[in-house]
């Protein structure tokens, strides 16, 4: 009996998408071990830089995480996810306060969490906004799993954008205070992590109120 070709589309479609997760899967797995010698967003970027002036050069250089320094580590999770430890993978709190915002008509607030970043950094790069939310939903659970808190956050930190081209915490260290990650102090460190948000155009040196902030909440955390 000939397969309708709506039911042979559907069909095809699934499989295609099954697959599609099942390489993910692979490719989180392989993470766990091995550092990634490139990422969705990196490839974006380098594509996006052909139709912009400028010469692209990319610094990008991954290190353990114990060669970050700590007041590294603790800004960015104060800045970016203060419940990191605590959830697995979503925070509904902050979700539900920003479609709360959305709702009264103020500026939308992010909701993402540091597996969330990272996901969207390593596979489906910074477009395609809804579907890229539905992947991401999808594979965020499969993230937290299988490399596990301290693997996410040492992913994170060496992958994510910190100017035009410098990807990570060695190469941000390096590119905006000629210094290494480990040598990062407190206050460089909440300065780049309060350009986090927008990394193409902010500037560690002009984020003073910001990072003060950022300094402020990581002392309510112990830090």
């Amino acid at each position: 009996m000939k397969i309708p070709p709506i039911r042979r589309i559907a069909r095809t479609t699934l499989l295609a998408l099954a697959a599609a997760y099942a390489l993910l899967i692979a490719l989180l797995a392989l993470a766990r071990f091995v550092d990634p010698p490139f990422t969705a967003v990196h490839i974006q970027r380098r594509i996006e830089s052909w139709f912009e002036k400028g010469k692209y050069a990319k610094r990008y250089q991954p290190v353990a995480l114990e060669k970050i320094s700590p007041h590294l580590q603790h800004a960015v999770i104060a800045a970016e996810d203060g419940k990191f430890y605590a959830h697995w993978g979503f925070d509904f709190q902050q979700i539900q306060i920003a479609i709360e915002d959305e709702r009264e008509g103020k500026r939308l607030r992010g909701a993402s969490t540091i597996t969330q970043q990272l996901v969207k950094n390593l596979f489906f790069t910074t477009r395609f906004g809804f579907l890229r939310k539905v992947a991401e939903t999808a594979t965020v659970p499969a993230a937290e799993l299988i490399l596990g808190k301290r693997r996410i956050l040492e992913l994170y930190l060496n992958v994510i954008e910190w100017g035009p081209g410098v990807y990570g915490a060695e190469a941000a260290a390096n590119h905006h205070y000629r210094t290494s990650a480990h040598r990062l102090t407190r206050e460089q460190s909440s300065r780049l992590a309060a350009i986090l948000p927008s990394p193409l155009r902010r500037k560690p040196a002009r984020m003073d109120r910001y990072s003060g902030i950022i300094q402020t909440r990581m002392t309510q955390m112990g830090w």
